[in-house]
């Protein structure tokens, strides 16, 4: 295996590796661990052995949602056909930061992908967290945060594309609201970092409306800045692992007239502190 990162901030892409190799997993987590997003190359893998794989991280988060694949519920549908103009995901945000105890990440595996465009942007929240002065982060520390998945999810996206086309259904179950810090210490590397984003964070709370809002955006301002991003060319084949508590992350929509395909499995994670 060989780990080379992707940018001096987070992300690695990993080569030689072979996700249905069991020996080889502690080397994949710990790179995880430490990039916070990995990307295992040229990958092989069937639904079956892409669920295996994910559960060596811990127990799978059956996403209400996204369309599953056929036969395996476990696994979820992330697709854009070519004549469709809408992709899911393409504002910044957390997977699953609205349920109370947050999903450890998620896990894409990549089977048909554009010949150009089609790349995911991601965020690290602890260097844009380390990255605020002093004050700021004393400001922040301490501070909770709602979390909902009611104006993503839920009635109001019935007439979208994604909601139409059938990517996107149940809507009657986006009833999750979640309360967290705004600062978390990560569970697994004790690293601090950010825990709100523009997607599902709704307000601060014991801040007015306006003081919450004028918060919120300088947080987003602050961590849209390039030096705390990485960027992922899928290539076919591919398996992306990233920490949904360590990063945001969002599609980029720019491959109008191509199909993209992946099959995302997504871990539970654990209350955050």
């Amino acid at each position: 295996m060989e780990v080379k990162p992707l940018t001096g901030g987070l992300g690695a892409e990993i080569f030689g590796a072979d996700a249905r190799r069991e020996d080889q997993f502690d080397a994949i987590k710990s790179a995880f661990a430490e990039y916070s997003v990995v990307v295992l190359r040229g990958q092989c893998v069937s639904p079956q052995e892409h669920l295996t794989f994910a559960r060596r991280f811990g127990p799978i988060n059956v996403n209400r949602f996204f369309k599953p694949v056929d036969g395996h519920p476990e696994i979820a549908t992330v697709l854009k056909e070519k004549d469709q103009k809408e992709a899911v995901g393409e504002g910044w945000h957390t997977d699953h930061s609205y349920d109370q105890e947050p999903a450890m990440g998620s896990i894409l595996h990549a089977l048909e992908v554009p010949p150009h465009g089609g790349d995911t942007l991601f965020v690290s929240m602890a260097a844009a967290y380390e990255a605020l002065s002093p004050t700021m982060r004393g400001f922040l520390d301490g501070l909770w945060a709602v979390h909902s998945s009611r104006h993503v999810f839920g009635a109001s996206i019935m007439d979208t594309e994604a909601a139409t086309s059938g990517r996107l259904g149940n809507a009657e179950s986006a009833t999750q609201d979640a309360l967290h810090p705004v600062v978390i210490t990560h569970p697994l590397s004790g690293r601090r970092g950010l825990f709100v984003n523009p997607v599902f964070t709704t307000e601060i709370k014991g801040l007015s409306a306006d003081e919450s809002a004028a918060v919120l955006a300088m947080i987003y301002d602050h961590c849209k800045q390039p030096e705390f991003q990485c960027r992922l060319r899928w290539q076919e084949g591919d398996i992306a692992i990233w920490d949904n508590r360590a990063t945001w992350h969002k599609a980029i929509n720019d491959y109008h007239g191509f199909r993209r395909l992946m099959h995302r499995v997504t871990v539970e994670g654990v209350g955050l502190t």
